[in-house]
């Protein structure tokens, strides 16, 4: 009766065993749904900058415009971006022994960004990112049309109001030096 009751109980340690799958093995994390790609929409404000080039001084005041950046995650944190914006503001020239002009600039600014995402929270992430951007400018009234590019770096926030969309804030910087500035932006994340 021993032995058929000892037998019984490995008979039941195995098929339990054998039922949950055999031995225990570590877990594999799960795969996240949906693709690595992402969109941002945004609207900016580019605050103005002051430059003096050949005995005039080029003032730029705050403008507005909108911005899309592409981005592909590549994976703990890091992402690739490319950046488009256009922004439009009022630049006043002082020449000296002339009378102050006002002309509308128009800026079309293009970046490839290297992105990093702290996951502050679940619903918080703040990130930096470096990149370089080309930057054409164009003043209508004088003619007058401007290439310059250099380096951006910029700070931000994200916050997830859902597994698909985020709000997002930034800063900008650039080495470009213009009457275009910094930029501040605010808009909308879709991952898809």
């Amino acid at each position: 009766m021993k032995k058929q009751l000892l037998a019984a109980a490995l008979a039941a340690q195995l098929m339990t065993q054998l039922y949950a799958g055999g031995d225990i093995e570590k877990a594999e994390p799960a795969e996240v749904e949906g693709s690595n790609f992402y969109i941002v929409a945004k609207g900016l404000l580019i605050r103005g900058d002051e430059i003096t080039e050949e005995e005039e001084t080029r003032n730029g005041d705050t403008g507005y415009g909108f911005g899309v950046d592409f981005g592909y995650r590549i994976g703990k944190g890091f992402a690739l971006e490319y950046d488009f914006s256009y922004s439009k503001n009022t630049m006043t020239a002082k020449k000296e022994g002339f009378e102050p002009e006002a002309f509308d600039v128009q800026y079309y600014t293009s970046a490839i960004d290297f992105v990093y995402v702290y996951e502050a929270t679940e619903t918080v992430g703040l990130f930096a990112k470096i990149g370089y951007e080309y930057e054409w400018e164009n003043i209508d009234e004088l003619d007058e049309k401007n290439t310059d590019h250099g380096a951006v770096v910029g700070a931000g926030m994200e916050i997830a109001i859902n597994e698909d969309y985020k709000l997002i804030t930034e800063y900008e910087h650039s080495t470009i030096k213009g009457p275009r500035g910094d930029s501040i932006y605010a808009g909308m994340m879709f991952n898809f």
